[in-house]
């Protein structure tokens, strides 16, 4: 019971995440600007969330780099976001991205597989 609450738990969390960031880019459809502009707007808003998404299928085949490239990203949001100097509210968005990458990796380490099968 508790590997399938771990195998779900990141994956879920990642997902929940991922869709919150994206909310943020919803911003760039508004306004008196042309639809080509908003459309051009909104992607770039999203590059971050395709990073994560991609990351994301990286973990759900590979948990442990996986986990390790969501603990690098998060990581790297906090510097980007200047949160170890001040900007706490950061951490709660970041958060939840470490979180997922700590789970990715306990799961493969309480379920004992082989990273590379045969």
């Amino acid at each position: 019971m508790l590997k399938k609450i771990l195998f779900w738990l990141p994956r879920i969390l990642g997902i929940v995440s991922i869709m919150f960031i994206m909310l943020f880019s919803l911003d760039a459809l508004t306004g008196g600007d042309s639809p080509g502009k908003k459309i051009i707007g909104f992607l770039i808003h999203n590059i971050p969330s395709f990073i994560l998404i991609a990351a994301l299928i990286f973990a759900w085949k590979y948990e442990i780099t996986g986990g390790i490239v969501f603990i690098v990203l998060s990581v790297a949001m906090a510097v980007y976001f200047k949160a170890f100097s001040g900007n706490s509210g950061s951490l709660i968005i970041i958060s939840p991205f470490l979180l997922t990458g700590v789970l990715f990796i306990l799961h493969q380490v309480i379920s004992g597989k082989n990273q590379h099968k045969r």
